[in-house]
């Protein structure tokens, strides 16, 4: 019988061995042929061999990627004779998960559990938690209505078009729109609908399909971007603001628009120039005397856009509807290697596995996971699933 020893020495062996257990990880390897899997592979190939990496106890592997402390240690834009390389915490966890389902040391189901393998980028994830107890309780502890999970297919894609994800979505999201319409017609207009959600899981092409349906009916439709009300850069970066909270916005002028426009008024806000990372409205609100301000008309239906758009306790009473649209990770990170990369050209493809890796633990304990527990619907993509609050549940089926 082979020692693990010998595996461990012997590269052919060992690749031959980690296709077999790789495509149980996930089975878009076994379109892969095995000489196709080691070009892969031979990136990540440990200077000293595979048998000179240590493995670190499960638990502690679980602890670790479960603390912001670990993600802060990632860096995006190292490089390298001019080319930016794989942060070495993303690396090295590769080959702990690489050897440990060789030798047994770490089992299958633990992986599955904790971790995700994209085939793209060839690099394991973290998991990302999040449906919290908090996030269960605030939502009635079970989905309002759910339906088949037609996105398991994406599991055999190593990327993801739009056409595809919507018309895996299709049902949820139909159920999406016509709750949002009957608790407008309890509610009454003028009303806010802000709709929060991680990069790439939809929202930007649910907020354009609820904007249409609105329109069709003959309402007046409006939004506010957030991104509007943020500061000067310079003055952010000098106070070491980097993140949408309340200290990077004209806050008062933000929480004094949302209380005019949902009386129907119209209100003026401040236009920020992304080129020149400046805001028209000096630090005391005031309007710079080469600004230049955004004028919004009252409407029906007023859309908040950004990402932390009721992450602010003193502005949540003020928007009637707060959604959080949310697609699991793998899924969106699929759907970004064919957005960004193949389609936008946006990033360099290593800074982009980077940012990613480090991005998605951060982004869900600092905005979305404190908006899923004060949300009203919640639209799970991956999960097929509209959660609401009991009370919102009400409200439906009346």
């Amino acid at each position: 019988m082979m020692t693990n020893l010998a595996i461990l020495t012997d590269p052919q062996l060992f690749s031959e061995r980690l296709y077999e257990r790789m495509a149980q990880v996930n089975p878009v390897i076994a379109d892969l042929e095995l000489y196709e899997f080691r070009y892969c592979l031979d990136n990540l190939l440990p200077p000293q061999g595979w048998d000179a990496v240590e493995l670190d106890p499960m638990g502690a592997l679980e602890t670790r990627f479960n603390e912001r402390a670990f993600y802060a240690t990632v860096q995006i834009k190292t490089r390298q004779d001019d080319r930016i390389l794989l942060d070495e915490n993303i690396v090295q966890l590769a080959r702990m998960l690489f050897v440990g389902l060789v030798t047994g040391r770490y089992p299958l189901a633990w992986v599955q559990t904790h971790f995700y393998f994209d085939v793209r980028g060839f690099f394991f994830l973290h998991r990302t938690t999040y449906f919290t107890p908090q996030v269960l309780a605030h939502l009635g502890g079970a989905p309002y209505r759910r339906f088949e999970r037609k996105q398991q297919a994406f599991e055999y894609c190593q990327d993801i078009g739009y056409k595809a994800f919507r018309e895996a979505n299709a049902e949820v999201d139909q159920l999406f729109i016509q709750s949002v319409k009957h608790l407008i017609a309890r509610r009454g207009t003028p009303i806010v609908l802000a709709i929060a959600g991680p990069t790439a899981a939809g929202k930007t092409e649910i907020v354009a399909r609820l904007r249409a349906e609105f329109q069709r009916e003959g309402r007046q439709v409006t939004s506010i971007e957030l991104d509007n009300f943020l500061t000067d850069r310079d003055y952010r970066e000098a106070k070491g603001i980097f993140t949408q909270g309340k200290q990077a916005l004209h806050f008062e002028l933000f929480r004094q628009s949302l209380e005019d426009i949902s009386r129907g008024r119209q209100i003026t806000i401040p236009r920020y120039d992304f080129v020149y990372a400046t805001s028209s409205h000096d630090l005391d609100g005031n309007l710079k005397p080469e600004g230049v301000p955004i004028v919004i008309q009252p409407a029906d239906i007023v859309f908040i856009e950004g990402n932390f758009p009721f992450l602010l306790d003193e502005v949540v009473h003020l928007i009637g509807i707060k959604v959080v649209y949310l697609t699991d990770d793998p899924v969106r990170l699929k759907r970004k290697w064919k957005r960004d990369i193949d389609y936008r050209k946006k990033y360099e493809p290593t800074y982009f596995r980077n940012r990613y890796f480090k991005d998605q633990f951060i982004m869900a304990e600092i905005a979305y996971r404190p908006q899923m527990a004060v949300c009203d619907m919640l639209v799970d993509t991956s999960g097929a699933a509209l959660w609401v609050t009991p009370q919102v549940a009400a409200i439906l089926d009346s």
